[in-house]
């Protein structure tokens, strides 16, 4: 599918400004999408919007359906009168340029819980009416999902194939029996959903209207512990008992000299076929519902995936096994038609993986801190760019431009000096312009970057836990980033809103 000439930020919803301890889909939202359309950019990406899991990583979720409810605004709430203001003076904590995650989810979870009970109390017929419908819309998952995560929270989040066998193997009865006993928190388990997603068709809306396309994120891996697996275990290669056999991972790379062992169970992609996809477009559907256009995760492993055996310490000793990517994404557009998919290309990437991504017209992506090692055929140095890709700065996973500068060997440095014609005392203005002046049909630049941090206000740092997930900006700092520099960068490279056709 052809992009348009254009140009937009990195930021994801738990990076803004909120009262709460993470930033959610509240007013700070959308001051970001006026900041987004003052300077003439028409791309929001962000990182999927599922609920997160072990270590807050938005790519270890509960469920590849389900929304955050940890995103959902108490002010908007408050704004439906579920909450009171005084509740919400009550759970206000002090900013931090690093979110809370332990004490936002044990504030906002009782906050969530009281407005939940105040929507059912309140019985208004049309919002119930509402309800009815989201459920009847989206009974394909969201039955499992609520369940799951009643038994999940019920048994202090312990993974589902220790649960009691006949849960774990989802006997009828057993199931029957949860729902009678447990029917008060699945309802609240579907009035958070219903009310994530409301807050979210706003926001989407708002962001369409004022000329901003938003670009979400499809990890290719589901967690383990997740309403996915045990609800399609026949998908995945894990035992009767559901322990994984196999687990995803990359090999060593870039990030990594042990390479990335993720701990994803694998697809049984001949299940799959059986089925048509059944589940994959499904989960597609579902995306292109919420969003505009969507990058896949890991898109080589459409093509072949990285298999280590589960128990392995690290992702050294694996193989790679050929998907039926060619058969998959053929089927997809049979059903779906041709759809505005970006193809995270990165790392070990074979002839075959391109091949792939060529045959159905897919972007790949190219980044520039990956630039600058002295090879002038470097695929991510931007006179190699072709036009159907997408020019990064850097991404969620790499430092910030700034800190990858500072910390880069004297010969980078040197490299990037030379080619960018500066003398280095602004590198990330120096590869925001490079990205906006290439002739890659979208560029893309994490909001660090246009304010200028350094490498303390990383995302995510790939192989390492604890303190990933966490940065945040104060309003002053998006105050202060430079509107009338990217807007005038944005017309002098063709990519102001007004000069891009629409998606």
């Amino acid at each position: 599918m052809k992009f348009p000439r254009s140009y937009g930020t990195i930021a994801h919803p738990t990076s803004f400004p909120s009262p709460f301890g993470i930033g959610d889909l509240g007013p700070a939202a959308r001051t970001f999408i006026d900041f987004l359309s003052d300077s003439g950019q028409s791309i929001w990406q962000l990182l999927p919007l599922n609920p997160v899991g072990h270590g807050y990583s938005p790519y270890n979720s509960y469920s590849a359906f389900a929304g955050n409810p940890y995103l959902i605004s108490p002010e908007l709430l408050a704004g439906k009168e579920l909450l009171e203001t005084a509740e919400l003076d009550e759970f206000s904590q002090p900013f931090k340029v690093h979110a809370d995650f332990e004490l936002a989810f044990e504030s906002k979870n009782l906050l969530l819980q009281r407005a939940s009970r105040r929507f059912y109390q309140r019985n208004d017929l049309d919002e119930q009416r509402r309800l009815d419908s989201f459920i009847a819309e989206n009974r394909h998952w969201l039955d499992d999902y609520t369940l799951f995560m009643t038994l999940l929270e019920e048994r202090n989040f312990k993974p589902w194939n220790r649960w009691e066998e006949e849960l774990a193997a989802r006997k009828g009865d057993a199931l029957a029996r949860v729902r009678n006993r447990q029917s008060e928190s699945i309802r609240h388990h579907q009035w958070l959903q219903f009310e994530f997603y409301s807050q979210w068709e706003k926001l989407k809306t708002e962001a369409n209207r004022k000329g901003v396309r938003i670009m979400g994120d499809l990890p290719i891996f589901v967690a383990h512990n997740s309403a996915d697996v045990w609800a399609n275990s026949r998908y995945f290669t894990i035992t009767e008992t559901g322990d994984p056999i196999y687990i995803a991972g990359v090999p060593p790379d870039y990030f990594s000299e042990s390479g990335q062992l993720w701990g994803n169970p694998l697809y049984d992609w001949n299940a799959l076929k059986e089925e048509d996809y059944k589940w994959w477009i499904e989960r597609f559907r579902h995306n292109f519902q919420l969003f505009d256009l969507l990058r896949v995760d890991h898109f080589r492993g459409f093509e072949s995936f990285w298999r280590v055996d589960a128990g392995k310490k690290d992702a050294r000793e694996g193989d790679w096994i050929k998907s039926p990517g060619d058969q998959f994404f053929a089927t997809l557009n049979r059903e779906l038609g041709s759809v505005p998919i970006i193809a995270e290309d990165l790392g070990l990437i074979t002839p075959e993986v391109r091949a792939l991504r060529d045959r159905f017209s897919f972007p790949g992506m190219n980044v520039l801190h990956f630039a600058f090692d002295g090879d002038p055929a470097n695929t991510f140095l931007p006179h190699n760019y072709r036009r159907n890709s997408l020019v990064y700065t850097g991404t969620h996973d790499n430092n910030t431009t700034i800190g990858w500068y500072q910390s880069a060997p004297g010969d980078v440095k040197h490299r990037m000096r030379v080619y960018t014609r500066s003398d280095g005392s602004m590198p990330h203005w120096e590869l925001i312009r490079l990205a906006l002046f290439s002739v890659s049909d979208q560029a893309l630049v994490p909001l660090q970057d246009y304010m200028g941090l350094d490498s303390s206000h990383r995302m995510n740092t790939p192989g390492t836990v604890g303190e990933n997930w966490r940065w945040r900006y104060s309003p002053e700092m998006l105050d202060r980033v430079d509107l009338d520099r990217i807007r005038r960068l944005g017309k002098e490279s063709n990519r102001l809103t007004e000069n891009s056709a629409s998606f």
